[in-house]
Order: C-alpha cells, then sequence, then structure tokens
C-alpha cells in the first residue's frame, strides 16, 4: 500500500427531508449567492424549499450555470459575488452546478487573469483566499459535493480543464436521495456511468496489496451494477436512490484513491470529446475506457482479471482469458445503462479526431498519462481511433 493523507472537511447531510437544516448550516448574518443551472429546481420542489429555509438570510440569486459549466458565464457571477459583497455561496444543482461554484469561490479573490486558473490548474490551499460554499445535491453523479475538485469549460477554445486543492471542499453538503425521483432517465443513466468509471480509474491500475481499498471500489461497482437498471426504471424507490446517491459520493470523495495508484486518462480524453462534441461526459466515459482497457492491457490485466472475477463473477484458464471477459462485462452493463460505447455512435464529425486531442495534448506537455506514465500520445491516438 502506498503511503497517503486522508483529509476531508464536507459535513456530508443525508436524507429525507434534511434542506431543512439549511439555516444552521449556512453561517449567521451571511449574505448568500444561490447559484443554480437550468431551473429544474423550480420544477421540482427545490428551490422552494431552499428559499424557504433561508427566509432570514439576504439571498441574491445567479442562474444558468450551463452543463459543463461555462468560464464566461462562471465570471458573471465572480463579478457579482465582488460587487455585492457576498460572504457564502450555495451551489444548487448536480455536479456542474457544483464545479462553477468552486470556481467562483476560488476567482472572487485571485490575483491574476481568472483564466489562468484554468490554463495552470491552480491549487487553492488557502480558505482565506476563497469565498466559503455549501451543496444542495439534486443529481448524483460526480462526487462533487464532498470532493474539493471542479472541471470547467473554456467555450472561445472548447476546452475542459481541471482545478482544486484543499480549500474547495464544501464546507456542507445536504443530500437528500427523493430528488432522484425528478431526474429524466438519461440523466440517471449518466449518473451511474459516471459514478461506475470514477471507481474504475482508482482500482483499474495495478495491485498494490491495498485489500480494504480494492474491497470498497468493489464494493460501489456491485452495488452500482445491482441497482443502476432499477434505479433508472423506478428512480422513486428510496432505498435505489439513497444507494444511488452514496455510491455516487463515495466513488469520488477520496477514500478509495487513497494508499493506491489512479489513472484519469480515460476522464481527460473523454473531456476533450465532451468539449468538442458536447456529448454528455458519463457518454465520453464509456466511449474511450472500453479501448483504453485494451490498449493499455498488458499493463492492467492483473487487475482486469480479479474486477472481472469479483463483480461479474468471470471464470477462465488464464489472467487474460479473464481479462478479457471483464472488458466484454464491461462494454455490457454500459449497453444496459443506455451507453453508446463508440465514437460514431454519438457524432458524425469523428474522423480527425485523434489528431485533434494528440496534437491539444502536445501543446499542454501531456506527453505521458495514467498510473504509470505510460500512455504515450501515440497510445492516445490509439485509444481514441480503437473508439471510433
Amino acid at each position: 500500500m502506498l503511503n497517503f493523507e486522508l483529509y476531508n472537511p464536507t459535513n456530508y447531510v443525508f436524507g429525507k427531508g434534511q434542506t431543512e437544516k439549511l439555516s444552521k448550516l449556512v453561517p449567521a448574518n451571511a449574505k448568500v449567492l444561490l447559484a443554480y443551472g437550468g431551473g429544474s429546481i423550480f420544477k421540482n420542489g427545490v428551490h422552494e424549499a431552499v428559499v424557504a429555509a433561508l427566509k432570514d438570510f439576504k439571498i441574491i440569486e445567479f442562474g444558468g450555470i450551463e452543463p459543463n459549466p461555462r468560464f464566461e458565464t462562471l465570471l458573471k457571477a465572480v463579478e457579482i459575488v465582488k460587487n455585492e459583497n457576498i460572504t457564502f455561496i450555495l451551489a444548487v444543482g448536480g455536479g456542474s452546478v457544483i464545479d462553477g461554484v468552486k470556481f467562483i469561490s476560488g476567482a472572487t479573490h485571485y490575483e491574476g487573469n481568472p483564466i489562468d486558473i484554468l490554463k495552470k490548474k491552480v491549487l487553492f490551499t488557502d480558505l482565506s483566499k476563497v469565498i466559503p460554499f455549501g451543496t444542495v445535491l439534486t443529481l448524483p453523479a460526480t462526487g462533487s459535493e464532498m470532493n474539493s475538485g471542479a472541471v470547467v469549460t473554456i467555450e472561445a477554445t472548447q476546452e475542459k480543464l481541471a482545478i482544486g486543492g484543499s480549500a474547495l471542499f464544501p464546507k456542507f453538503s445536504i443530500c437528500d436521495p427523493t430528488v432522484v425521483s425528478s431526474l429524466p432517465k438519461r440523466q440517471i443513466q449518466n449518473g451511474i456511468i459516471d459514478a461506475y468509471t470514477h471507481v474504475m480509474e482508482q482500482y483499474l491500475t495495478y495491485p498494490t496489496d491495498a485489500l480494504l481499498q480494492d474491497r470498497i471500489a468493489e464494493g460501489i461497482l456491485q452495488t452500482l451494477v445491482e441497482i443502476g437498471p432499477s434505479v433508472v426504471e423506478n428512480p422513486s424507490d428510496y432505498k435505489l436512490a439513497s444507494n444511488f446517491m452514496w455510491s455516487a459520493t463515495m466513488a469520488l470523495n477520496g477514500l478509495i484513491q487513497k494508499g493506491v495508484p489512479s489513472d484519469w486518462a480515460t476522464h481527460m480524453i473523454g473531456h476533450e470529446l465532451t468539449a468538442l462534441y458536447e456529448i454528455d461526459h458519463a457518454r465520453t466515459l464509456a466511449i474511450i475506457a472500453p479501448s483504453l482497457y485494451r490498449v493499455m492491457f498488458e499493463t492492467k490485466k492483473d487487475k482486469l482479471a480479479q474486477y472481472g472475477e469479483r463483480i461479474f463473477h468471470v471464470t477462465g484458464n488464464s489472467i487474460d482469458e479473464k481479462a478479457n471477459q471483464a472488458i466484454e462485462k464491461t462494454i455490457e452493463f454500459f449497453h444496459k445503462m443506455g451507453m453508446k460505447t463508440k465514437l460514431s455512435e454519438n457524432t458524425n464529425d469523428y474522423q480527425k479526431t485523434a489528431d485533434f486531442i494528440v496534437n491539444r495534448f502536445d501543446e499542454r506537455g501531456w506527453k505521458a498519462l495514467g498510473e504509470k506514465q505510460n500512455i504515450t500520445l501515440e497510445k492516445v491516438k490509439e485509444i481514441v481511433e480503437m473508439s471510433y
């Protein structure tokens, strides 16, 4: 097992009716920016519940944060925070809204060009230089409600880039599984696959004798396989919804990443597909992951075989045989969850995608990716082309 430090200060408030606790969770006398997305919170009653809980606070609302939040939109919110002397931000939405609020939190007091936050992957570690924030989660998927990472899209250059740092943990996150009942099937499908792939990025590397981390990761994967199709069809089933929401949080709150190597190349390549073609984030992961497992087979086959045995109960006479079955079973699960696993099934304009992504990575200095830094630009090209 590798050395590690585990730090997660987020107060995770889970269950039915927990929005009522907002008035005690938000700091007294705070001036609050209420940030949200396209307006679904008005249809499902979440906005009404949040405003009622904060009736004694001064609130300014900022809506319109996009899926894959845009840098250009978030800068408008930064100006409001500055001009209105906002002291606390409340993100009400899914991972995109929460990610956007993390950027707003860090950018408000950032000295310099705010685009450098993304271009230079600034890490925010000084709590005195960010605006504190909390979240009310409406869409389980990204785990952003209990981690310090975020991804923001620069529309002008079609780039999707990450930021983070220990100062960007939410102060609290209210997670009420009953919100799942109002979600469209596509969003639930996306959430399951997003969470699933988050686990795979931290688990499907190479053995490090981290027995407990493996078992926790496998527990999340097994839960998602078990409940995924059912929660899509029965989103108002509280048992299914609550296990979905908690699994999505556990997939990326930092716990299973400690003491083990992690990959994240699937995400880095997938982000480019979202930025280029507006393909849903989870669906880009389903496109890239199987090809990456095949191209990096020799590096990953030991964990692939273990994964296949423990999650899908595959059998075989060799590690290679079991590892190959594991890839096929993963694709079957993705299809069962409504994913189209080829780029050509998601866009017609894909022929030069591999060259574009490789050139972009080269310009950024991203010469090698993956847990062993052995996913070279040549392998990136092979992975993307195999995904066509």
